[in-house]
């Protein structure tokens, strides 16, 4: 059957990601819990907020997807009023409110926590989601475009935003209040770093070596070869963010609790309704895998920063906000799974990847 074709055709690396990902956990975390200056070294390795360690994983994971999307098919990807209309409602609308409501009902006296959650719900996914779309064999042209989108609405509404619903919105219901003034700098780097340096170098390679080797060679010799750098930029960063939070994480083993029951129901609720709500509109596996993963994922880079930068790197805040890649990363990869075995309720289509062909062995794609 596809699943067990799929799988044959999966070298042993690919075969096992699960297995990789756990052990990139495991090594991040005993890092951090028996060498904890290694993992304070790395945390303090900050260029203007931003995580050198972190952005470079992100650049590897990233860069070898950008750099095969088809960028041509884009406006075909896009065709509709609900392929963009519902995704940035999921995004913009309902994920803000859904994790506010999450902090409040699951950490109503733990002002601190509840605050760094509430960022974490505010800061859109415009990195790892890639991952997990080509993961789950989602629409590449179609992310790319939706990333897009959530970078230019980040950088236009994350501050009013986290003055909405820590501000405002607990002033009109009567709740306690939390003042924060949040620079639009720190929200314009993080979308810099981590969503424009990967575009443009993809959008070169693809424009340079296209013209030089012709398409026909970029797509099917330079992409693949790539593809690697995928699963060990993912590998990479996960030991860099367990390492760098290991010892904390070790130490406050109930406070980590609380705040991982506000963010398991926000990433399995958020990628459930982006999920159903576009096998609703009938947009397909491929988009409603996409538009699923982009409501799940947050920019977790962005929420550490602003609370580092506004509530200080030892702050009850900042610890809970660390705690969501953390909690993300096994989650949303047991959703590509599921994604990956729920094809049959789009009719029962063959395991392929977004091109249009099998799997490719190396491209970090798990069996379904």
């Amino acid at each position: 059957m596809a699943a067990a074709s799929s799988l044959d055709r999966l070298d042993p690396v690919d075969r096992f990601l699960p297995v990789w990902v756990l052990t990139a956990m495991a090594v991040g975390l005993g890092v951090g819990r028996f060498w904890p200056g290694l993992g304070s070294a790395l945390g303090q390795w900050q260029i203007q907020s931003v995580s050198v360690p972190i952005a470079v994983g992100l650049l590897l994971m990233m860069y070898p997807i950008l750099a095969r999307v088809r960028y041509g098919r884009v406006r075909e990807a896009t065709r509709g009023w609900k392929t963009t209309a519902y995704p940035l409602v999921l995004n913009w609308l309902v994920g803000p409110a859904f994790m506010f409501a999450l902090a409040w009902a699951l950490l109503p006296e733990e002002p601190g926590l509840r605050t760094g959650v509430i960022l974490i719900g505010l800061a859109r996914c415009i990195a790892m989601v890639l991952v997990w779309n080509q993961l789950a064999q989602g629409d590449e042209e179609y992310a790319t475009v939706l990333v897009a989108l959530n970078a230019i609405f980040q950088i236009l509404a994350y501050a009013g935003l986290a003055v909405f619903y820590l501000e405002v919105l607990p002033a009109w219901l009567h709740l306690p209040q939390e003042s924060l003034v949040v620079s639009s700098s720190t929200v314009a780097l993080s979308v810099l770093v981590f969503l424009g340096v990967p575009l443009v170098a993809a959008l070169g390679s693809r424009l340079g070596l296209s013209r030089w080797k012709g398409r026909d060679w970029y797509d099917r010799r330079f992409a693949p070869s790539i593809s690697r750098l995928t699963l060990w930029g993912l590998l990479f960063t996960i030991v860099v963010m367990f390492a760098i939070q290991g010892y904390t994480i070790t130490s406050l083993p109930l406070t980590v609790v609380r705040v991982i029951l506000p963010l398991l129901a926000y990433f399995f609720g958020m990628w459930a309704l982006g999920f159903l709500g576009s096998r609703f509109l009938n947009l397909g596996y491929e988009k409603s895998v996409t538009v699923a993963f982009t409501a799940a994922s947050n920019d977790f880079e962005l929420a550490i920063a602003v609370a580092v930068v506004v509530f200080g790197v030892a702050s009850q805040e900042a610890f809970a906000s660390v705690i969501g890649p953390l909690v993300e990363v096994p989650v949303l990869l047991s959703l590509v799974y599921l994604a990956l075995r729920s094809r049959r309720w789009f009719g029962g289509s063959p395991l392929i990847s977004a091109s249009g062909g099998p799997p490719q062995p190396g491209a970090g794609v798990p069996p379904g």
